[in-house]
């Protein structure tokens, strides 16, 4: 393992130069990959990693028809490569188990009886082993249980793979059996593409990964847009005006400032005006939020935050509700006017 020093911490992570994709396919020559659900993440990483020449199957349910039609459409083969749930998950050594939580739960009682010993079973989110008490999912004692996290959706993880970068992501080992867990899901990070590898736990993983999500990534970012933009329009400015100074500057050119260099560089490289301001505002909105982050971390490590999930994806309208709350959401004036400022960048 690498030393990087990350802010003063040293931390240990995988590169690939230390462990090349030639070492990955070496350890994971005589595997069989069952890749179980071709949703979100299943597509990416199976593609990268038959890409990168690793031997993989796909199990999928075929009466969801969208996502059974889509492996067919990228060149798995019903038989050969394509096979219904069970049948892909007794063929293989390693089972990728990417269906959603809500439905790992569900189809943990049928999956569980296709492990043979030996085997690994992979996760890319530590959610249903570390809510275990709410899940169900205990996996046998004669597997390897391992995790691959990447920290990207997995169109994200394609994206980065076709373009020759990759994913950074997390990695941990629940339990080894084999003795061979940890070069197992070592080399199964490398192969589906990871810029590099990080470790952690099951815990870990799905403590950070729901705040992240509830918060800067997703629940916050989209929450403080809402309410800076009406601040704009309660005060007369137009829609055009309103998205452009709340998220087309953040997306188009802020952030990719920050990717670049850091915050640090980007108020280096803002006017004198934006770097006073923002300089004076920061901890104002630091110590706004910080009791709102807090009190979700609390909830994520309670369990609370998992019970909430699996009542509301396990409801029998849960479809209906989620198109009806995204249905809201892009239908709002903010995001509609995003969908025409877009219509307006020019064509690159």
């Amino acid at each position: 393992m690498a030393k990087i020093n990350f802010g003063g911490v040293v931390e240990n992570v995988v590169t690939r130069e230390e462990f090349p994709l030639s070492k990955a396919r070496e350890v994971l020559k005589n595997e069989l990959v069952a890749v179980i659900g071709y949703g979100v993440q299943g597509p990416a990483q199976a593609l990268n990693m038959k890409d990168n020449g690793i031997n993989v199957i796909i199990g999928q349910a075929p009466e969801f028809k969208a996502d059974w039609d889509k492996a067919l459409a990228d060149g798995f083969i019903p038989g050969k490569t394509l096979f219904p749930v069970e049948e892909a998950a007794k063929k293989g050594t390693i089972i990728q188990y990417l269906v959603s939580d809500a439905a790992q739960r569900i189809l943990w009682p049928k999956l569980k009886l296709c492990l043979k010993k030996g085997d690994a079973l992979y996760f890319s989110h530590g959610f249903s082993i570390t809510y275990k008490e709410h899940t169900g999912v205990i996996p046998p004692a004669d597997i390897d249980v391992i995790l691959c996290a990447p920290k990207g959706s997995g169109t994200s993880v394609r994206r980065n793979f076709l373009a020759g970068a990759g994913i950074n992501s997390s990695y941990s080992v629940f339990q080894d059996f084999t003795g061979r867990a940890e070069e197992r899901i070592i080399a199964l990070g490398i192969a589906i593409g990871s810029g590099y590898l990080f470790p952690t736990t099951f815990e870990n993983e799905v403590f950070s990964d729901l705040t992240g999500e509830r918060g800067v990534l997703m629940g916050a970012l989209a929450g403080i847009m809402d309410a800076q933009y009406q601040v704009l329009r309660d005060n007369g400015h137009s829609p055009s005006e309103a998205f452009n100074e709340t998220v087309e500057e953040l997306t188009q050119s802020l952030i990719r400032l920050v990717d670049e260099k850091g915050m640090d560089w980007m108020y280096a490289n803002c006017s004198a005006t934006a770097q006073r301001g923002a300089l004076d505002w920061l901890p104002k909105f630091k110590a706004a939020t910080l009791p709102v982050f807090t009190e979700l971390y609390n909830k994520v490590k309670s369990g609370e935050e998992c019970v909430r999930v699996l009542q509301s994806t396990g409801a029998a309208n849960y479809k209906e509700v989620l198109d009806a709350e995204l249905k809201e959401l892009g239908g709002s004036e903010m995001w509609r006017t995003g969908a025409a400022v877009r219509k307006l960048r020019p064509v690159k």
